[in-house]
Protein backbone atom coordinates (compact mmCIF):
# COMPACT_ATOMS: atom_id res chain seq x y z
CA UNK A 1 0.00 0.00 0.00
CA UNK A 2 1.17 3.53 -0.72
CA UNK A 3 2.72 5.58 2.04
CA UNK A 4 1.55 9.12 2.79
CA UNK A 5 4.71 10.46 1.15
CA UNK A 6 4.03 8.41 -1.99
CA UNK A 7 0.51 9.79 -2.16
CA UNK A 8 1.80 13.36 -1.89
CA UNK A 9 4.47 12.70 -4.52
CA UNK A 10 2.06 11.41 -7.17
CA UNK A 11 1.10 14.17 -9.63
CA UNK A 12 -2.64 14.77 -9.79
CA UNK A 13 -4.24 14.70 -13.22
CA UNK A 14 -4.85 18.46 -13.22
CA UNK A 15 -1.21 19.12 -12.31
CA UNK A 16 -0.14 16.94 -15.24
CA UNK A 17 -2.31 18.92 -17.65
CA UNK A 18 -1.08 22.30 -16.39
CA UNK A 19 2.59 21.27 -16.29
CA UNK A 20 2.59 20.08 -19.91
CA UNK A 21 1.50 23.56 -21.09
CA UNK A 22 -0.22 22.18 -24.15
CA UNK A 23 -3.78 22.90 -25.32
CA UNK A 24 -6.15 20.67 -23.33
CA UNK A 25 -8.96 19.03 -25.26
CA UNK A 26 -11.81 17.14 -23.65
CA UNK A 27 -12.71 13.91 -25.45
CA UNK A 28 -16.45 13.21 -25.16
CA UNK A 29 -19.51 15.33 -24.54
CA UNK A 30 -22.73 14.89 -22.58
CA UNK A 31 -23.17 14.73 -18.81
CA UNK A 32 -19.57 13.62 -18.18
CA UNK A 33 -18.17 16.53 -20.15
CA UNK A 34 -20.38 19.01 -18.30
CA UNK A 35 -19.12 17.68 -14.95
CA UNK A 36 -15.51 17.77 -16.12
CA UNK A 37 -15.75 21.37 -17.34
CA UNK A 38 -17.01 22.40 -13.90
CA UNK A 39 -14.05 20.65 -12.26
CA UNK A 40 -11.68 22.27 -14.81
CA UNK A 41 -12.95 25.66 -13.66
CA UNK A 42 -12.45 24.74 -9.99
CA UNK A 43 -8.89 23.52 -10.60
CA UNK A 44 -7.75 26.16 -13.05
CA UNK A 45 -7.49 23.95 -16.14
CA UNK A 46 -8.17 25.79 -19.42
CA UNK A 47 -10.19 23.87 -22.00
CA UNK A 48 -9.26 24.46 -25.66
CA UNK A 49 -12.26 22.60 -27.02
CA UNK A 50 -14.16 19.34 -27.16
CA UNK A 51 -13.44 16.41 -29.45
CA UNK A 52 -15.86 13.61 -30.28
CA UNK A 53 -15.79 10.54 -32.48
CA UNK A 54 -15.96 11.58 -36.12
CA UNK A 55 -19.45 10.13 -36.62
CA UNK A 56 -20.83 12.28 -33.76
CA UNK A 57 -19.43 15.66 -34.85
CA UNK A 58 -22.70 17.04 -36.23
CA UNK A 59 -22.76 20.09 -33.92
CA UNK A 60 -20.37 23.04 -33.95
CA UNK A 61 -20.12 23.64 -30.21
CA UNK A 62 -20.95 22.17 -26.80
CA UNK A 63 -21.18 24.16 -23.55
CA UNK A 64 -19.75 27.16 -25.42
CA UNK A 65 -16.62 25.33 -26.61
CA UNK A 66 -15.79 24.39 -30.21
CA UNK A 67 -16.73 20.81 -31.06
CA UNK A 68 -14.50 19.01 -33.58
CA UNK A 69 -13.95 15.46 -34.85
CA UNK A 70 -11.28 13.63 -32.85
CA UNK A 71 -9.31 12.98 -36.04
CA UNK A 72 -8.71 16.73 -36.40
CA UNK A 73 -6.58 16.93 -33.23
CA UNK A 74 -5.01 13.44 -33.20
CA UNK A 75 -1.89 14.65 -35.04
CA UNK A 76 -1.48 17.84 -33.00
CA UNK A 77 0.63 18.45 -29.90
CA UNK A 78 -2.22 18.47 -27.36
CA UNK A 79 -3.21 16.97 -24.03
CA UNK A 80 -6.45 15.02 -23.77
CA UNK A 81 -8.84 14.53 -20.84
CA UNK A 82 -11.45 11.81 -21.41
CA UNK A 83 -14.97 12.51 -20.16
CA UNK A 84 -16.90 9.28 -20.67
CA UNK A 85 -16.83 5.67 -19.56
CA UNK A 86 -16.68 2.63 -21.79
CA UNK A 87 -16.37 -1.14 -21.74
CA UNK A 88 -16.27 -1.45 -25.55
CA UNK A 89 -12.95 -3.04 -26.58
CA UNK A 90 -12.64 -1.01 -29.77
CA UNK A 91 -13.18 2.29 -27.92
CA UNK A 92 -10.75 1.29 -25.16
CA UNK A 93 -8.18 0.38 -27.83
CA UNK A 94 -8.54 3.82 -29.41
CA UNK A 95 -8.02 5.46 -26.01
CA UNK A 96 -4.90 3.31 -25.53
CA UNK A 97 -3.59 4.57 -28.87
CA UNK A 98 -4.30 8.17 -27.91
CA UNK A 99 -2.43 7.63 -24.63
CA UNK A 100 0.63 6.42 -26.57
CA UNK A 101 0.68 9.56 -28.73
CA UNK A 102 -0.46 12.24 -26.28
CA UNK A 103 -0.58 13.19 -22.64
CA UNK A 104 -3.92 11.59 -21.74
CA UNK A 105 -5.70 11.62 -18.39
CA UNK A 106 -8.99 10.19 -17.19
CA UNK A 107 -10.15 12.54 -14.40
CA UNK A 108 -11.88 10.74 -11.53
CA UNK A 109 -15.34 12.30 -11.20
CA UNK A 110 -18.33 11.21 -9.17
CA UNK A 111 -20.54 8.89 -11.20
CA UNK A 112 -23.51 9.83 -8.98
CA UNK A 113 -23.97 13.55 -8.52
CA UNK A 114 -21.13 16.04 -8.38
CA UNK A 115 -17.66 15.98 -6.85
CA UNK A 116 -14.23 14.63 -7.69
CA UNK A 117 -11.43 12.73 -5.99
CA UNK A 118 -8.89 14.83 -4.06
CA UNK A 119 -5.36 13.65 -3.31
CA UNK A 120 -5.29 15.75 -0.11
CA UNK A 121 -8.41 14.00 1.22
CA UNK A 122 -6.79 10.61 0.63
CA UNK A 123 -3.74 11.71 2.66
CA UNK A 124 -6.02 12.83 5.48
CA UNK A 125 -7.81 9.48 5.40
CA UNK A 126 -4.68 7.36 5.50
CA UNK A 127 -5.87 5.44 8.58
CA UNK A 128 -9.03 4.48 6.67
CA UNK A 129 -6.83 3.23 3.81
CA UNK A 130 -4.87 1.09 6.25
CA UNK A 131 -8.05 -0.28 7.78
CA UNK A 132 -9.55 -1.24 4.41
CA UNK A 133 -6.28 -2.83 3.33
CA UNK A 134 -6.23 -4.91 6.52
CA UNK A 135 -9.68 -6.29 5.64
CA UNK A 136 -8.59 -7.52 2.20
CA UNK A 137 -8.14 -11.28 1.98
CA UNK A 138 -5.72 -11.67 -0.95
CA UNK A 139 -2.85 -9.99 -2.74
CA UNK A 140 -4.93 -9.41 -5.88
CA UNK A 141 -7.37 -7.30 -3.85
CA UNK A 142 -4.57 -5.29 -2.26
CA UNK A 143 -2.97 -4.69 -5.66
CA UNK A 144 -6.24 -3.57 -7.29
CA UNK A 145 -6.99 -1.36 -4.28
CA UNK A 146 -3.60 0.34 -4.53
CA UNK A 147 -3.73 0.75 -8.31
CA UNK A 148 -7.27 2.14 -8.34
CA UNK A 149 -6.24 4.74 -5.76
CA UNK A 150 -3.19 5.64 -7.85
CA UNK A 151 -5.46 6.00 -10.87
CA UNK A 152 -7.88 8.20 -8.96
CA UNK A 153 -5.04 10.61 -8.20
CA UNK A 154 -3.23 10.63 -11.54
CA UNK A 155 -5.87 9.73 -14.13
CA UNK A 156 -3.25 7.41 -15.68
CA UNK A 157 -4.94 4.43 -17.37
CA UNK A 158 -1.81 2.29 -16.98
CA UNK A 159 -3.01 1.65 -13.42
CA UNK A 160 -6.14 -0.03 -14.84
CA UNK A 161 -4.39 -2.84 -16.71
CA UNK A 162 -5.60 -5.56 -14.28
CA UNK A 163 -9.19 -6.79 -14.36
CA UNK A 164 -11.10 -9.79 -13.10
CA UNK A 165 -12.87 -12.90 -14.33
CA UNK A 166 -16.57 -13.31 -13.54
CA UNK A 167 -16.16 -17.06 -13.09
CA UNK A 168 -13.63 -16.47 -10.32
CA UNK A 169 -15.97 -14.07 -8.52
CA UNK A 170 -19.01 -16.37 -8.60
CA UNK A 171 -17.25 -19.72 -8.19
CA UNK A 172 -14.21 -19.04 -6.01
CA UNK A 173 -15.14 -15.99 -3.92
CA UNK A 174 -18.93 -15.95 -3.52
CA UNK A 175 -19.17 -19.73 -4.04
CA UNK A 176 -22.73 -19.53 -5.25
CA UNK A 177 -24.63 -22.72 -4.54
CA UNK A 178 -27.98 -24.26 -5.38
CA UNK A 179 -29.79 -23.17 -2.20
CA UNK A 180 -29.29 -19.39 -2.32
CA UNK A 181 -31.79 -16.76 -1.26
CA UNK A 182 -30.59 -14.06 -3.61
CA UNK A 183 -31.44 -10.37 -3.28
CA UNK A 184 -30.65 -8.27 -6.36
CA UNK A 185 -30.85 -4.56 -5.49
CA UNK A 186 -30.65 -2.62 -8.71
CA UNK A 187 -31.83 -5.48 -10.93
CA UNK A 188 -31.82 -3.29 -14.09
CA UNK A 189 -33.46 -5.39 -16.85
CA UNK A 190 -32.98 -8.73 -15.10
CA UNK A 191 -29.55 -9.44 -16.60
CA UNK A 192 -27.78 -10.03 -13.28
CA UNK A 193 -30.54 -12.37 -12.10
CA UNK A 194 -30.18 -14.34 -15.33
CA UNK A 195 -26.42 -14.50 -14.79
CA UNK A 196 -27.01 -15.71 -11.23
CA UNK A 197 -29.28 -18.47 -12.58
CA UNK A 198 -26.63 -19.49 -15.10
CA UNK A 199 -24.07 -19.75 -12.28
CA UNK A 200 -26.32 -21.92 -10.10
CA UNK A 201 -27.75 -24.13 -12.83
CA UNK A 202 -31.14 -22.50 -12.34
CA UNK A 203 -31.40 -23.77 -8.76
CA UNK A 204 -32.19 -21.48 -5.82
CA UNK A 205 -34.56 -21.11 -2.88
CA UNK A 206 -35.87 -17.62 -3.61
CA UNK A 207 -34.98 -14.46 -5.56
CA UNK A 208 -35.85 -10.88 -4.67
CA UNK A 209 -35.30 -8.40 -7.55
CA UNK A 210 -35.66 -4.69 -6.78
CA UNK A 211 -35.58 -2.08 -9.56
CA UNK A 212 -36.88 1.54 -9.47
CA UNK A 213 -37.08 2.36 -13.20
CA UNK A 214 -40.54 1.60 -14.60
CA UNK A 215 -39.10 0.85 -18.04
CA UNK A 216 -36.45 -1.50 -16.68
CA UNK A 217 -38.93 -3.10 -14.29
CA UNK A 218 -41.17 -3.99 -17.23
CA UNK A 219 -38.17 -5.71 -18.82
CA UNK A 220 -37.62 -7.59 -15.54
CA UNK A 221 -41.22 -8.76 -15.63
CA UNK A 222 -40.82 -10.02 -19.19
CA UNK A 223 -37.52 -11.83 -18.57
CA UNK A 224 -38.09 -13.07 -15.00
CA UNK A 225 -41.84 -13.07 -14.38
CA UNK A 226 -42.31 -16.72 -15.27
CA UNK A 227 -39.79 -17.96 -12.68
CA UNK A 228 -40.95 -19.77 -9.58
CA UNK A 229 -40.13 -18.41 -6.12
CA UNK A 230 -39.31 -14.86 -7.21
CA UNK A 231 -40.44 -11.53 -5.78
CA UNK A 232 -40.22 -8.55 -8.15
CA UNK A 233 -40.42 -5.10 -6.55
CA UNK A 234 -40.66 -1.80 -8.44
CA UNK A 235 -38.85 0.41 -5.93
CA UNK A 236 -35.46 1.92 -5.13
CA UNK A 237 -33.39 0.25 -2.42
CA UNK A 238 -32.73 2.62 0.46
CA UNK A 239 -32.48 2.88 4.24
CA UNK A 240 -36.22 3.42 4.75
CA UNK A 241 -39.66 2.83 3.30
CA UNK A 242 -41.37 5.77 1.65
CA UNK A 243 -41.03 7.81 -1.53
CA UNK A 244 -38.28 9.79 -3.24
CA UNK A 245 -37.61 11.48 -6.57
CA UNK A 246 -35.95 9.43 -9.28
CA UNK A 247 -34.25 10.94 -12.32
CA UNK A 248 -35.42 9.84 -15.75
CA UNK A 249 -32.03 9.98 -17.49
CA UNK A 250 -30.43 7.07 -19.28
CA UNK A 251 -28.09 4.47 -17.83
CA UNK A 252 -25.95 5.76 -14.97
CA UNK A 253 -27.90 9.03 -14.92
CA UNK A 254 -30.89 7.20 -13.44
CA UNK A 255 -30.67 7.72 -9.70
CA UNK A 256 -32.43 9.11 -6.66
CA UNK A 257 -32.24 12.91 -6.89
CA UNK A 258 -33.94 16.02 -5.59
CA UNK A 259 -36.23 16.17 -8.62
CA UNK A 260 -37.90 13.81 -11.07
CA UNK A 261 -40.59 11.15 -10.93
CA UNK A 262 -41.74 10.01 -7.48
CA UNK A 263 -40.91 6.36 -6.79
CA UNK A 264 -41.27 4.02 -3.86
CA UNK A 265 -38.19 3.38 -1.74
CA UNK A 266 -37.82 0.24 0.34
CA UNK A 267 -35.29 -1.09 2.80
CA UNK A 268 -34.23 -4.69 2.34
CA UNK A 269 -34.93 -5.32 6.02
CA UNK A 270 -38.54 -4.29 5.39
CA UNK A 271 -38.83 -6.36 2.21
CA UNK A 272 -37.57 -9.50 3.96
CA UNK A 273 -39.46 -8.87 7.18
CA UNK A 274 -37.06 -11.00 9.19
CA UNK A 275 -36.77 -13.78 6.59
CA UNK A 276 -33.28 -15.07 5.79
CA UNK A 277 -31.03 -14.10 2.92
CA UNK A 278 -27.79 -15.73 1.74
CA UNK A 279 -26.48 -13.33 -0.93
CA UNK A 280 -27.07 -9.64 -1.70
CA UNK A 281 -25.98 -7.72 -4.79
CA UNK A 282 -26.00 -3.91 -4.67
CA UNK A 283 -25.71 -1.77 -7.80
CA UNK A 284 -27.86 1.23 -7.02
CA UNK A 285 -26.09 4.14 -8.71
CA UNK A 286 -24.70 6.01 -5.71
CA UNK A 287 -27.25 4.90 -3.12
CA UNK A 288 -25.09 1.95 -2.05
CA UNK A 289 -24.50 3.23 1.50
CA UNK A 290 -28.20 3.94 2.22
CA UNK A 291 -29.13 0.54 0.73
CA UNK A 292 -26.57 -1.15 2.99
CA UNK A 293 -27.94 0.68 6.03
CA UNK A 294 -31.41 -0.53 5.01
CA UNK A 295 -30.02 -4.08 5.12
CA UNK A 296 -28.32 -3.72 8.50
CA UNK A 297 -30.51 -6.13 10.44
CA UNK A 298 -30.36 -8.74 7.68
CA UNK A 299 -26.56 -8.46 7.52
CA UNK A 300 -26.15 -8.71 11.29
CA UNK A 301 -28.55 -11.62 11.67
CA UNK A 302 -27.86 -13.77 8.60
CA UNK A 303 -24.34 -12.73 7.46
CA UNK A 304 -25.12 -13.00 3.73
CA UNK A 305 -22.47 -12.87 1.04
CA UNK A 306 -22.29 -9.28 -0.21
CA UNK A 307 -21.42 -7.94 -3.65
CA UNK A 308 -21.49 -4.18 -4.05
CA UNK A 309 -20.18 -1.47 -6.33
CA UNK A 310 -17.57 0.80 -4.74
CA UNK A 311 -17.14 3.33 -7.55
CA UNK A 312 -20.23 5.53 -7.78
CA UNK A 313 -18.83 8.21 -5.46
CA UNK A 314 -15.17 9.27 -5.16
CA UNK A 315 -14.47 7.65 -1.78
CA UNK A 316 -16.79 4.61 -1.95
CA UNK A 317 -13.70 2.42 -2.18
CA UNK A 318 -13.01 3.39 1.45
CA UNK A 319 -16.47 4.20 2.78
CA UNK A 320 -18.38 1.08 1.75
CA UNK A 321 -16.02 -1.63 3.09
CA UNK A 322 -15.76 0.32 6.34
CA UNK A 323 -19.55 0.59 6.55
CA UNK A 324 -20.03 -3.16 6.04
CA UNK A 325 -17.37 -3.87 8.66
CA UNK A 326 -19.14 -1.57 11.11
CA UNK A 327 -22.48 -3.30 10.50
CA UNK A 328 -21.08 -6.78 11.01
CA UNK A 329 -17.40 -7.15 11.96
CA UNK A 330 -15.68 -10.32 10.79
CA UNK A 331 -16.26 -10.21 7.03
CA UNK A 332 -13.30 -10.87 4.75
CA UNK A 333 -13.16 -8.62 1.71
CA UNK A 334 -12.05 -8.97 -1.88
CA UNK A 335 -11.84 -6.20 -4.48
CA UNK A 336 -12.28 -6.97 -8.14
CA UNK A 337 -12.91 -4.85 -11.25
CA UNK A 338 -14.16 -5.40 -14.78
CA UNK A 339 -12.28 -4.24 -17.87
CA UNK A 340 -13.48 -0.66 -18.13
CA UNK A 341 -12.32 2.95 -18.52
CA UNK A 342 -12.28 4.77 -16.09
CA UNK A 343 -12.24 2.94 -12.71
CA UNK A 344 -15.93 2.08 -12.88
CA UNK A 345 -17.28 -1.40 -12.19
CA UNK A 346 -15.02 -1.83 -9.16
CA UNK A 347 -16.66 -4.16 -6.63
CA UNK A 348 -16.22 -5.18 -3.03
CA UNK A 349 -17.08 -8.79 -2.19
CA UNK A 350 -17.60 -9.61 1.48
CA UNK A 351 -17.79 -13.16 2.80
CA UNK A 352 -17.50 -14.91 6.15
Amino acid sequence: MMTVNEIKALPSWDEVLKQKKRPVWVYGMGNGCEKLLRVFEERGVVCAGIAVSDDRASRREFCGFPLVPLSRIEGEDVSIAVAFGTTQPEVMARIDTLAERHTLVYPELSVAGEGSFERSVLSERYEDMERVCSLLRDETSRRIFDNVLRFKITGDIRFLSEYSDEDEISRDILRLGEDEIYCDLGAYNGDTVLDFLARTGGRYRHIYAVEPSVKNFQKCLRSLGSLDSITLINAAASDRDGEACFSTGAGRQQALTGSGRRVSVRSLDSILGGSPCTCIKYDVEGEDSPALLGSAETIRRFCPKIRTGIYHRPYDILDIPLLIDSLRPGYSFYIRRRNCYPAWDVEALAVL
